[in-house]
């Protein structure tokens, strides 16, 4: 089932997408929902973020090139950062850079969402604390990552976490290929399976720090391929199970 939010007639909707339509929906997307009589034409709304976030958790560094160069040991500690909820924004949204850079950095990337409370679970039970997937871009600017290491300020910057299309509820994320686009030139394309910290792997750590919450989105890892952009670029985020996340690069001018 794919899930969308929405503006249409001066409001902010959600709904089930079935192909080209959307079924609008009431109550909570997490505890308990049901359709109301409304249907839209999805060529006439905009498609807004799939929802919005309680928190933003970023995994770094998750991707090998190859399934030879995976660790055979696991590091203790993923790496793992936090992104602003005001850096949301939707497909067909544009990426801002920020004043005085001319380039950013794109990275597509699979996002976990949450759908039920949690603290310490086992590997073997994340899959019910999940509610589904979308596309994440984990968009960076480096030149603002702190010489000792610091990278929130990189990705802090608002307009630099588009999400969307939509949330599927039924992906299997072992079975997905992540991918993106650079002016219709493909720059990235991995399976999850080159993953150095699987999702069970990484939710089940990450609630071993925190309660994870319905509504939390998890972008979980970038493959290798990402490169910076600049005003004028369109970039594409693809998982082909989900859709096509879309953004422009523009200047503040």
């Amino acid at each position: 089932m794919k899930f969308v939010r929405f503006s249409a007639d001066y409001r902010v909707y959600t709904g089930v997408l079935e192909n080209e339509s959307i079924k609008v929906i009431e109550g909570n997307l997490f505890t308990g929902w049901k359709y109301n009589k409304a249907v839209y034409s999805k060529k006439n709304v905009k498609i807004l973020a799939p929802l919005e976030p309680n928190q933003i958790i970023g995994i770094g560094a998750n991707y090998v090139a190859k399934e030879e160069d995976l660790p055979k040991s696991l590091p203790e500690i993923p790496v793992f950062f936090f992104k602003p909820t005001s850096s949301v924004i939707g497909t067909g949204d544009d990426i801002v850079l920020p004043h005085g850079i001319d380039k950013v950095k794109f990275e597509s990337e699979l996002a976990v969402i949450i759908g039920k409370e949690g603290r310490f679970i086992p590997e073997s039970d994340v899959s019910d604390y999940v509610f589904g997937y979308t596309i994440g871009n984990d968009v960076t600017a480096p030149q603002f990552f702190h010489e000792d290491g610091h990278w929130t300020i990189g990705k802090s910057f608002d307009t630099f976490t588009p999400l969307g299309p939509a949330i599927e509820t039924e992906l299997d994320p072992a079975q997905v290929k992540v991918k993106a686009r650079l002016n219709n030139d493909e720059k990235q394309n991995s399976g999850t399976m080159l993953m150095i910290f699987s999702i069970s792997k990484m939710i089940s750590y990450l609630s071993t720090v925190m309660t994870l919450k319905p509504g939390d989105v998890i972008l979980s890892g970038s493959p290798l391929g990402a490169e910076l952009i600049g005003a004028k670029d369109m970039i594409e985020c693809v998982v082909d199970q989900i859709g096509i996340l879309r953004n422009r690069i523009v200047s503040t001018g």
